[in-house]
């Protein structure tokens, strides 16, 4: 009787350990917005970074987590991913979190020239208005048409679609026209908690790629981008001007763990000091002061920092590296250098400063410090600004004065330099602000319909590989614990 006893109590343990293992399977692939790291797994080529970021320079009051995942290697950084929901019923989507543009598209079955796969480990899709009942099409005289266009367009009725256009600097280009679905994220609802939520949202439904975004180039196929810009044709935007969130959110990039945080919301802690964004431009532009090599302060203008029609420094996750103006690049390049002078300095690709280095990198360079208006600094670590490359440490700043005309003097300040610190972007205030911050750790924000603080924490979101993996391990699991509860029924 005790061994027909044990057998019982070892065969409910089982099936309850074997619940709790492919409940936390299931979950891990359900979750509603997840967003990865898209060369997560492995180190990006240069090409890769450089035609990335050539692609990047274009032209209910409660939280949203975003669970966040990737890496923030300086030697592997660049371009995040999201798993979003749309339509009803529900379709999974894949697009670049991007703070650096405001439309958001997707891929549509009308597309030709889309690609079918993606080496990135996921399965790409096509939205078909068809199959959404909440879907339907923006019509051409709608006021969100009317500010995308500059006005209205020629030979509009009320019976015409939206049109869309987006041309990048490498030639790659998206057209089509836009739709309004309902779009799913995660609210908030209580420490490290969130319920499911949805938004009407306007976003482009692309039937036409071309370049990169094209069928040709399957290496790094998305199926959009979800665009975290400050006009208001965003994302945050459109469902800040329907009273879903408040017009502020923040990101941390884990540089050391992988993963990080994203909340839309009102973050009450860390507190993190501010600097007011610079008017009338169409990204997050602030205002440089000062650049700062160690104890050294290098011996530049901030005119250096307004060119032409541009004012202030880009800060954009959407970008891999970090552009600097030849008259910053080349004094702040020199000076880091002159920290070891006996190593032996080689330009790798035409355009990489790097060089051999077997002891601590901290230790032997300073780091570098960027101010801003209001006292506010970004300090730049060695291990932050300095990548490994074809076995040798390569320099991550990127002289802006050798790129293309368009981009020729910009000052940009990417992922590079954006791990391991807390941003907070509040469009309210227009002003943006960041602090350095453990991005494995969590942070508290405010829901201002209760008064109530919630935290908010990290998340890592596993590749389609390693989801694969871990259901495999399940399975084989599975397999040998059956087959030794069956072996013990029949003994």
């Amino acid at each position: 009787m005790a061994i027909t006893i044990f057998r019982r109590s070892f065969v409910v343990s089982a099936v309850v350990l074997l619940s709790s293992l492919l409940i936390t399977a299931v979950s891990a692939h359900n979750a509603v917005l997840n967003v990865k790291y898209k060369y997560a797994g492995q180190e990006p080529s240069i090409t890769q970074l450089k035609a990335h970021d050539s692609r990047r320079q274009l032209g209910i009051l409660a939280g949203v987590d975003l669970p966040l995942g990737g890496s923030g290697r300086p030697d592997a950084v660049g371009l995040y991913y999201a798993k979003i929901g749309i339509g009803t019923p529900t379709k999974d989507f894949y697009v670049q979190v991007d703070t650096g543009s405001d439309i958001m598209w997707v891929n549509c079955i009308q597309c030709t020239e889309c690609p079918k796969r993606s080496s990135l480990g996921i399965d790409l899709s096509l939205y078909n208005i068809k199959d959404s009942v909440t879907g339907k099409m923006v019509p051409c005289n709608q006021e969100f048409c009317l500010e995308v266009n500059g006005g209205p367009l020629t030979g509009c009725t009320a019976n015409d679609s939206c049109p869309y256009l987006q041309i990048y600097e490498d030639g790659s280009s998206t057209a089509g026209v836009f739709i309004k679905d309902l779009v799913l994220y995660d609210r908030v609802s209580g420490d490290l908690q969130t319920t499911s939520a949805n938004g009407s949202i306007n976003f482009g439904c692309g039937a036409r790629q071309a370049g990169d975004l094209g069928s040709s180039n399957e290496d790094e196929a998305l199926d959009g981008i979800l665009g975290f810009g400050k006009s208001n044709l965003s994302i945050i935007s459109q469902l800040a001007s329907s009273g879903k969130v408040r017009k502020m959110f923040a990101h941390c990039l884990d540089g050391v763990n992988g993963g990080g945080i994203f909340a839309i919301g009102h973050v009450v802690q860390p507190k993190v000091n501010m600097t007011p964004l610079v008017p009338n431009q169409p990204h997050y532009n602030v205002n440089m002061t000062a650049v700062q090599v160690g104890q050294v302060f290098l011996n530049i203008s901030i005119e250096v920092f307004e060119s032409g029609d541009r004012k202030g420094t880009i800060i954009d996750s959407g970008t891999t590296l970090a552009y600097l103006p030849e008259m910053v690049y080349e004094p702040l390049v020199s000076k880091i250098i002159s920290q070891q002078p006996e190593i032996n300095v080689q330009t790798v690709h035409d355009e990489y400063t790097c060089f051999q280095y077997s002891e601590s990198i901290d230790d032997g360079f300073p780091p570098v410090v960027f101010h801003f208006e209001n006292s506010l600094s970004l300090k730049v670590y060695p291990h932050e600004y300095l990548f490994l490359l074809e076995g040798l440490w390569c320099i991550g700043w990127q002289n802006s004065g050798r790129q293309s005309r368009d981009r020729m003097n910009l000052t940009l300040l990417g992922d590079l330099v954006l791990s391991n610190k807390l941003v907070l972007y509040d469009l309210e205030n227009q002003v943006i602000g960041w602090t350095e911050y453990n991005c494995s750790s969590n942070i508290k924000v405010l829901d201002d319909q209760t008064g109530t603080i919630h935290l908010v924490g990290s998340h890592y979101l596993a590749s389609a590989c390693s989801l694969n993996i871990r259901w495999a391990i399940v399975l084989l699991f599975l397999s040998m614990l059956l087959h030794y509860i069956f072996t013990e029924i029949l003994l």
